[in-house]
């Protein structure tokens, strides 16, 4: 927990290797201190089959699954830090974008708790 899966065009991963998009978007996730050291679970699916408004443009997006109980202040931080540093990397990349859904504390659950 948090898990932040990065959907991608393929090309993406030929401009960057993905361990170090998958880096890059680990460090800034922890940079905020929102979570635990060693907690964020960071993964990606580059797509060769995808249209973004009808082209095949680039396009970096990131789901973000985190524990509920951060504010909507913490939350934005962290859209615009990653959205931010992933900018910065790619900057010809017309559609980078990440969404923050929150998990409900009472329903979660992991091998760890049963």
């Amino acid at each position: 927990m948090p898990h932040f899966v990065i959907d991608c065009s393929e090309n993406i991963i030929e401009i960057k290797s993905p361990q170090e998009i998958i880096q890059k978007v680990y460090d800034t996730a922890e940079s905020t201190e929102l979570f635990k050291k060693g907690d964020i679970k960071v993964r990606i699916n580059p797509f060769k089959y995808y249209l973004t408004g009808n082209t095949q443009d680039d396009f970096i997006h990131i789901f973000a699954n985190i524990m509920e109980g951060r504010t909507v202040e913490q939350k934005r931080n962290l859209s615009e830090k990653i959205v931010k540093e992933l900018k910065l990397m790619f900057p010809d990349v017309p559609v980078i974008s990440i969404n923050i859904r929150d998990f409900e504390k009472a329903t979660y659950c992991n091998k760890s708790m049963v």
